[in-house]
């Protein structure tokens, strides 16, 4: 659609192409609520009813507040009186708090061959519980080679048998698929990133107390042991002979 040269959009607002009208994205308040009548709710969220705008204007300025437009929608529309600097504030510190508990779940990738050794696998699978332990999905690529790719059932039990080794940890979020050369599936985490982040806090501050009060016990074993040694007497120091008789005591 061709907007016309110089055509500016309020501040706040956006152009919806399916109705062809704007969409606002902030409350309204004051001067800008143009309806005649509205369902005005007090500070403390005591409904008033339904009165004239301008009356609901007065008001709000003789408390010192603002009007604001909480439910555009509704008929008449619903207004409030309140602390709009305040009320934005605590919002963002809302939104705020929400993206800092926001938790990301990270894929990661463990690759291993259909013939690997049994060190090598408790190896992977040791990765493989750490990553779960945290809360990550884990990517399990089995790579073939040569005549490996007309073996692909070995794969799938080395798959199948790592899935039963975790299972406590993680579930397979999608079965062993053969992609190419490879075979491929995915293990997701039992539990949710955020409660493993919470448990491994608390498993770091178990740690570090332990390990502080392992130092505090062997600096008083040390302090006891110091104590029960026998106090070396100081010698009295005596005047030196001269050896030389030409030199005078």
């Amino acid at each position: 659609m061709h907007l016309e040269t110089g055509f500016r959009l309020p501040s706040g607002s956006h152009f919806c192409l399916s109705s062809g009208g704007l969409i606002s994205t902030e409350l309204r308040i004051n001067d800008r609520i143009r309806v005649s009548e509205v369902r005005l709710v007090g500070p403390n969220g005591e409904t008033v009813g339904i009165v004239p705008t301008a009356d609901a204007l007065r008001l709000a300025q003789e408390a010192d507040h603002a009007l604001v437009e909480v439910a555009p929608t509704a008929r008449p529309p619903v207004c409030k009186l309140m602390d709009y600097g305040k009320f934005k504030y605590e919002n963002a510190q809302k939104a705020r708090e929400a993206r800092r508990n926001q938790t990301n779940v990270i894929i990661k990738e463990m690759k291993l061959r259909p013939k690997i050794d049994a060190h090598d696998y408790e190896t992977k699978k040791g990765h493989v519980v750490r990553f779960l332990k945290a809360g990550d999905k884990v990517k399990i690529t089995i790579m073939f080679r040569g005549r490996e790719q007309h073996r692909p059932e070995l794969g799938f039990r080395l798959l199948q048998r790592l899935a039963e080794d975790v299972e406590e940890l993680g579930f397979v979020e999608s079965s062993p698929k053969q992609d190419g050369r490879n075979m491929v599936m995915v293990l997701g985490p039992v539990r949710k990133k955020s409660d493993a982040k919470v448990d491994m806090a608390a498993e770091k501050e178990a740690r570090t107390a332990e390990r502080e009060a392992d130092q505090a016990s062997e600096a008083a074993d040390r302090k006891a042991l110091a104590g029960d040694r026998p106090v070396a007497q100081k010698k009295e120091r005596k005047r030196s002979e001269n050896l030389d008789p030409e030199i005078e005591a």
